[in-house]
């Protein structure tokens, strides 16, 4: 209750949660003004032609680009919804039409249960002779039906189970990192369901089709990006993104280059798995840095830090405070023979069990060298360089210290 006898209700979005899914923002601005165009905006009889001719062109492209950036999943999800609107066009039919509305659902749950392999491997061909054999049984169903292409029901109670079931598994696949492509794939299956439901109007049915092809495509070239630009092991930006960043800077600005103290010997005694959990950790607390801090991953054992528009008075206490936070946390290494289950643990314990390795903790510490533009040192590189010979300093005067 504040102090002026109002009760202050906190707002019940989590920062977190707004910052893992802003990646769906632009699959649902692209399926609501997919809506709003087929509503609104009826294309004129002049690109009718581009009912059919639009959604074969962005799925074939998504499909090819999925290949190229060897994306199994989205490969899978983008070969399937291309066969689907092929064999809607070919052999429409109440019969066909509920075969697919199972189908489709079924490969991007498989999709989603197998391991992600990549497009390009030996095993992906089975995908390609899953498609044939649906393919088949299709033209059987069709030709069984006696060619009729009336649809009655288009999305049956199995249909939506079906696509139910396969969107749950695309949003626990995503869990927790939720990166555009994860995020795509689920978008492009529920535009697939749209289209199903409105595959009685050709209009609005290829409108939906096209949806999914497009943002299967942002999708994968956020992918790309985020590839490029991103550490995969920590998380954080990597070297080429501070790269970019350096490149639209004015003339104050801070960099600090930070390294962690004795890291040979984290993977020379505990192995590199335990090298990494140390990156991770380090990754984790720098992220944090305050002050308009940004973390990047700049190359082995090495982070940088910037500081956009800051002095050096203003970035040091930020730099120290960081500094003691890591050098605080205690990580704890799991023993080779300590119970990987809570259970098991809590029974030897309880028996008055003993493991022969008990668990340790181990402390990291890191050192930071920071600078900024000088007169006979403004560029972005020349400060880099001043940053980690400060770094040296900080490494000679004993580890563990910020040093300018």
């Amino acid at each position: 209750m504040s102090a002026s006898g109002r009760i202050a209700l906190k707002s019940p979005l989590d920062p977190e949660l707004l910052r893992a899914l802003r990646p769906a923002g632009v699959p649902a601005g692209i399926l609501a003004l997919t809506g709003v165009l087929t509503w609104a905006a009826p294309m004129p009889d002049s690109l009718e032609g581009l009912q059919i001719a639009g959604p074969y062109a962005v799925l074939v492209i998504a499909t090819a680009m999925a290949w190229g950036f060897n994306r199994g999943r989205a490969f899978v999800i983008a070969a399937t919804l291309l066969a689907a609107f092929a064999v809607n066009q070919f052999w429409a039919g109440t019969r066909v039409h509920h075969l697919l509305v199972v189908m489709v659902p079924l490969n991007v749950l498989a999709a989603m249960l197998w391991p992600e392999r990549g497009a390009r491997y030996r095993a992906s061909y089975g995908w390609l002779a899953l498609l044939a054999a649906e393919a088949l049984l299709l033209a059987w169903a069709h030709k069984s039906a006696g060619g009729a292409n009336f649809i009655w029901s288009p999305m049956p109670l199995f249909g939506r189970v079906a696509f139910a079931v396969a969107f749950a598994a695309t949003v626990w696949r995503a869990w927790p990192e939720f990166t555009a492509l994860q995020v795509g794939n689920a978008a492009a299956l529920a535009a697939f369901f749209i289209a199903s439901i409105w595959v009685q109007t050709p209009a609005v049915h290829s409108a939906f089709m096209s949806a999914a092809g497009v943002i299967l495509i942002i999708a994968l070239l956020a992918e790309s990006h985020r590839l490029a630009f991103r550490d995969t092991l920590t998380g954080l930006p990597g070297r080429r993104a501070l790269e970019e960043r350096l490149r639209s800077l004015g003339g104050r600005f801070v960099i600090a280059m930070v390294d962690v103290d004795h890291f040979k010997k984290f993977n020379d005694t505990h192995g590199h798995d335990i090298g990494d959990q140390v990156l991770k950790l380090v990754a984790a607390r720098l992220a944090e840095v305050g002050g308009g801090g940004i973390a990047f991953r700049y190359g082995g054992e090495e982070f940088s830090v910037l500081f956009p528009g800051a002095t050096l008075e203003e970035a040091l206490p930020h730099l120290d405070a960081i500094r003691a936070s890591i050098e605080g946390y205690r990580m704890a290494v799991r023993a080779p023979d300590r119970p990987k289950s809570g259970e098991e643990g809590s029974k030897l314990r309880g028996g008055g069990e003993k493991s022969g390795n008990p668990e340790q903790h181990l402390s990291v510490t890191v050192s930071i060298g920071a600078s900024r533009p000088k007169k006979d040192a403004r560029a972005p590189a020349q400060v880099i360089k001043a940053a980690d010979e400060a770094l040296y300093r900080a490494k000679q005067g004993g580890r563990n210290r910020v040093s300018t």
